[in-house]
């Protein structure tokens, strides 16, 4: 609960709060000379620690310009308040309620905004650097030209927010709720740098390691050669039991498993997904017992990707007859491995798959690497007279 002598202060009004936070800090600041340098940075961080307005009751409150900053603010209710270029950094507004509420040009630097709810608040040009917002409501809210430097938006409501032109440099975008309203000219780069925009908050942080090529290299670099796509149908327990031992299996040979179930449901279409995956892979292991969507979707697929395909097959099983004319037509589709068992399965996985994949991987990439010979039309007549 918010301490009321404090409350007191802060409603004779902005001015006379402020006077008072400054003195509080000059207080703490004369009681710590002669600390070490590390105990003044840490004390400065939150000079005034006694102070606490949680739960306070400010809703259409003028508070422009308040210093608020390094407070206990869970579940306040600023609804409808005025907290245009208000300091607010590094405060915990967990779960407050800042509907409505002006938050133009406040900084907000790395607040903790969890729950809080920020719908139809008007954040433009705040300063929300490092700020969390996880589980946040920003449904309405206007936070064109903010900046979000490294902020977090995870499982955060974003229906209709407007967020054009914001700084999204280093910002940590997982399973958002809802659609932007306007998101054009979001700046990916640093301020330093030469300004680069995307329209689309989702693709930032992909843009953002293509901007750093290190970053990108590595992450390429570590798909494409660790990377092992497992397709079939996972659904029947004794088949998930197949899957779960490839993945460990893999993973003891430093490879990474990536799997798609075809049984699984999606909204995406299942050929362009695993098109994708393909494409990132080191090579590909496809059960085909007992398929379903598999012939279609390895037909659409071996043809554009020059990689491995090693199909697997429980025994007693027949391969179906196009996995037969894809192994005719395309060298980089290898036999067929059967199994009588999960343990046979284990002890081959590595001389008849891994082995043969890798092999065949590297005879593809030295065909890759081969440049056409040019052959010249006038050299081949000149020789024909001779």
């Amino acid at each position: 609960m918010a301490n009321q002598e404090q409350l007191t202060i802060l409603k004779q009004g902005v001015d006379a709060w402020n006077e008072w936070r400054r003195n509080k800090r000059n207080e703490v600041f004369s009681s710590i000379k002669g600390r070490s340098l590390l105990s003044r940075l840490n004390l400065s961080w939150n000079p005034t620690p006694e102070i606490n307005l949680m739960e306070v009751a400010l809703q259409g409150a003028n508070l422009n310009g308040i210093d608020l900053s390094a407070m206990d603010l869970r579940f306040s209710n600023f609804e409808m308040a005025d907290l245009s270029m208000a300091s607010l950094e590094r405060s915990n507004l967990q779960g407050a309620q800042l509907q409505g509420a002006n938050l133009q040009g406040a900084n907000l630097f790395e607040a903790d905004l969890a729950e809080a709810d920020l719908g139809g608040a008007d954040l433009q040009k705040a300063s929300l650097i490092g700020a969390r917002l996880w589980n946040a409501n920003l449904s309405g809210a206007d936070l064109r030209s903010a900046d979000l430097t490294g902020a977090s938006l995870i499982e955060t409501e974003v229906g209709n927010a407007l967020i054009s032109g914001s700084l999204v440099y280093g910002i940590n975008v997982w399973n958002l709720k809802g659609e932007f309203g306007a998101q054009k000219d979001l700046v990916v780069s640093l301020p330093d740098e030469p300004a680069v925009t995307v329209d689309n908050i989702k693709i930032a942080q992909f843009i953002y390691l293509i901007l750093n090529n290190i970053e990108i290299r590595s992450v390429i670099n570590t798909l494409t050669s660790k990377s092992v796509l497992i397709l079939g149908r996972f659904a029947i327990p004794e088949r998930k039991a197949i899957l779960d031992a490839l993945r460990n299996k893999l993973r003891e040979y430093d490879l990474l498993p990536i799997v798609f179930d075809f049984d699984r449901p999606t909204d995406k279409d299942f050929t362009e997904t695993i098109k994708t995956l393909a494409g990132l892979s080191y090579f590909v292991i496809a059960d085909v017992t007992n398929p379903k969507s598999s012939p279609l979707e390895l037909q659409a697929t071996v043809p554009d990707y020059q990689i491995p395909f090693v199909p697997i097959i429980q025994e007693g099983e027949s391969p179906f007859a196009m996995m037969v004319d894809l192994q005719k037509k395309y060298n980089w589709v290898l036999n067929t491995v059967s199994y009588d068992s999960l343990e046979t399965l284990m002890k081959v996985l590595k001389p008849l798959i891994i082995d043969p994949a890798m092999k065949k991987r590297q005879e593809l990439r030295i065909i890759k690497a081969q440049e056409p010979e040019i052959i010249s039309g006038k050299k081949y007549l000149d020789k024909a007279k001779e």
